[in-house]
């Protein structure tokens, strides 16, 4: 019997999933020379330190020690800080981001708010002196002066801590500068408000004016005593933040840059690089119609390089637009029923792929990322490997199954792969293609391996992953529990080992769980994601369906006892299945759910449903609670368990509040489980611990399984 403290629960929760300790966030040096990455000393410890590898002998050194810098004192984080860390759903501490010079020899990063630079050659960290709580401190590409944002002014100091000075400063409560605002955060993968020009003479800066913005209270039952906190959030329908762009000199001296703000107000992308002008992509608020824009700095004036439209949404990719070395425009976009990698005129890849990312672009190929599209002569389901590309062809560079991404300079590559046969991830150092070191990982061995079977079930061909216990060896049906995500940009069946983990813990106490990625989610071709367009409910909702009951040909499934768990989409989903289809689904734990869809932001919202004011119906008919009569007639009544964080500022905990009030009003029974002091995220260990135990017993009880070991 395993005992309480080495669990899988307790492990999985104390390990951040079995993440901490494992390196991340590389960096490599533009003469190939070293490797910059984070890791923490051991698969418990959350404080990421700053490590440096160098390529040629792979010696590894400490560049940045978090306890050694602050002496022992723990970290404090302010407001912003923390928004930022939620936006990103990072749950480490320590250092947890970075950014360098051009040559890689200097780094800066926030550490409790301090601001620190880290000589990478010498392996030495020193803390810069300024006047405030420090967020995102990037050098200058010379690394001669480190920009950061301190209370919503951009500021720069020289590398060295002399001449601190602010370049702009917010002109009133609700003004930032340098920071992205909460949609580019959340929905458009911009994480950055500011530029620097590869002269390091300006810097492109955003303005986020978020008075416009419909303020909102969350607040901390638990604590009466406090006041509530309160948020900007863009719901649906509603104004978004005011977002202008100027190119500033480290002389104060200030430009605007000029577009159509009006018709395209979503500031989705900048890169500027030697190659070319500064490139922004700019987007109208549909998302049906985008421009790529060529800044002249001088005069703040834009033309146009590239436009898009697409009559379901434009998708943004990490890593593009930018200039290739040649001055070439770089993009990946939707054309001809596939998502393809263009340079300049010429579409490099066809149907056979599809894209990704781009990881890297250099004089002789393009690096990305892709899965097999549609028309590949034999589709792995859930791989995504790294792949060169050019004018003379494609070529795999990761070659075992599995999800492969990479980061590349100066002819060296860290391949970070993780497949379906091995614990956690590989980081490996390759030159010229060759592998010269491998970046070793302390993360914890979970000390159990998935039993997992990827297929694809019914007549879409739905990629699906199904996971039965370790122990099982006979054909009697066992009680199925559908474990999906199954929403945009949230692909759960990948050819990898720990995504499958907590659905094999709970396959271990008897359940057949099932994954199915059903339409909408990444990873096939444009029109499987853009299916869902105005008509997400019924078609995510019919998909998990259709997977079910295909497979119930192949494994041993008791079609009698089905239950469907989910978090965030995944939630909206579970509480959709078991008020839709109450005939199929027979238990839902439904964690953080959107059910009033009006209360989700607009860049998510709109671009797969419109504008609530133009579509209402379209609206009622995707919602959880304003379906007219859905709660009062779904029959027979199944039960549900609902989880919210009371501190979530993404979906707020008003969702799960009205779907128990129109489940009361019904007379429809339910659980409601309140987390005090949580967000959208769930890092508290012994939150994260019991969220699966609780659920585990809720499941229990709904579906009546035999009863077993206790929970291993």
């Amino acid at each position: 019997m395993t005992t309480e403290a080495d669990s899988f629960p307790r492990r999985h929760a104390r390990t951040q999933r079995f993440t901490l300790g494992a390196p991340r966030s590389f960096t490599v040096a533009p003469d190939g020379s070293r490797v910059v990455f984070l890791r923490s000393a051991s698969g418990t410890d959350r404080a990421n330190s700053l490590w440096v590898l160098d390529t040629e002998g792979g010696r590894e050194r400490v560049a940045a020690d978090p306890r050694a810098l602050l002496g022992g004192a723990s970290e404090q984080l302010s407001a912003a800080e923390r928004a930022r860390r939620e936006r990103s759903r990072e749950g480490g501490a320590g250092i947890v981001g970075y950014a360098t010079d051009t040559a890689v020899e200097l780094a800066s990063f926030a550490l409790s708010g301090r601001l620190f630079a880290a000589e990478l050659r010498a392996g030495t960290a020193r803390e810069v002196p300024t006047p405030g709580q420090v967020i995102d401190p990037r050098p200058s590409p010379d690394g001669r002066h480190v920009a950061y944002v301190a209370r919503g002014a951009l500021r720069v100091v020289g590398a060295e801590g002399a001449d601190d000075r602010a370049l702009a400063a917010p002109e009133g409560e609700g003004v930032t500068y340098g920071l992205a605002e909460f949609v580019a955060a959340e929905e458009m993968g911009r994480s950055r408000g500011f530029w620097w020009a590869p002269e390091s003479d300006r810097l492109l800066v955003a303005r986020a004016d978020d008075t416009p913005v419909e303020r909102w209270w969350i607040s901390d039952p638990a604590h009466p005593d406090r006041e509530p906190s309160h948020v900007r959030y863009p719901a649906a329908g509603t104004a978004n933040a005011d977002v202008r762009l100027f190119v500033i000199g480290l002389d104060g001296a200030r430009t605007e840059v000029s577009w159509d703000r009006a018709r395209y107000p979503y500031l989705a992308r900048v890169h500027w690089s030697a190659a070319g002008a500064p490139l922004l992509l700019v987007q109208a608020r549909d998302q049906r119609s985008q421009l790529i824009l060529a800044v002249e700095p001088d005069s703040g004036t834009t033309r146009m390089v590239h436009a898009d439209e697409d009559p379901s949404w434009l998708e943004l990719f990490p890593g593009v637009p930018c200039w290739s070395p040649s001055g070439q425009l770089v993009r990946i976009a939707d054309e001809g029923g596939a998502r393809r990698l263009a340079v300049g005129e010429r579409p490099l890849t066809g149907p056979q792929l599809h894209l990704r990312a781009v990881l890297d672009v250099s004089d002789d190929d393009v690096l990305v990322s892709a899965s097999a599209g549609e028309e590949a002569a034999d589709p792995e389901t859930g791989e995504v490997h790294v792949y060169r590309v050019n004018e003379l062809g494609v070529e795999r560079v990761s070659e075992e199954p599995g999800v492969h991404s990479a980061v590349r300079a100066g002819g060296v590559t860290v391949l970070v792969s993780a497949t379906p046969d091995a614990p956690g991830s590989r980081a490996r150092v390759l030159r010229d293609g060759k592998p010269t070191a491998t970046v070793p990982s302390y993360a914890e061995d979970p000390g159990m391996s998935p039993r997992v079977t990827l297929t694809q079930g019914g007549a879409r061909r739905i990629p699906c992953a199904v996971l039965m216990p370790r122990d099982y060896a006979g054909d009697t049906p066992l009680p199925v529990l559908m474990d999906p995500y199954g929403g945009p940009h949230g692909q759960r069946v990948v050819a990898a080992h720990h995504p499958h983990l907590t659905s094999q813990w709970f396959a271990d106490q008897g359940f057949a769980v099932i994954v199915a990625d059903g339409r909408g989610t990444p990873g096939r071709s444009p029109a499987w994601e853009k299916s869902i367009k105005d008509d997400v409910a019924a078609t995510v909702v019919q998909d998990q369906v259709d997977a079910l009951r295909a497979l119930a040909a192949d494994f041993p499934l008791d079609l009698s006892r089905v239950a469907i768990r989910g978090w965030s989409f995944g939630g909206y989903l579970a509480a959709l299945a078991a008020l839709r289809r109450p005939d199929v689904f027979h238990a839902a734990v439904v964690g953080a759910p959107v059910t009033d869809l009006r209360l989700y932001d607009t860049h998510y919202q709109e671009r797969y449903l419109g504008h609530p004011g133009e579509q209402p119906e379209v609206y009622r008919r995707n919602s959880v609670i304003d379906d007219a009569g859905l709660v009062d007639a779904a029959e027979p009544h199944r039960p549900m368990m609902i989880i919210h964080g009371l501190a979530d500022d993404n979906v707020v905990v008003a969702h799960s509040l009205r779907l128990s009030s129109a489940l009361l009003a019904a007379g429809r029974p339910h659980e409601v489980l309140p987390l005090s002091g949580v967000t959208h995220m769930t890092p508290q260990e012994t939150v994260a611990e019991n969220l699966l135990r609780l659920q585990l017993d809720f499941l229990r009880r709904a579906l009546a399984p035999a009863q077993g070991d206790e929970p291993r």
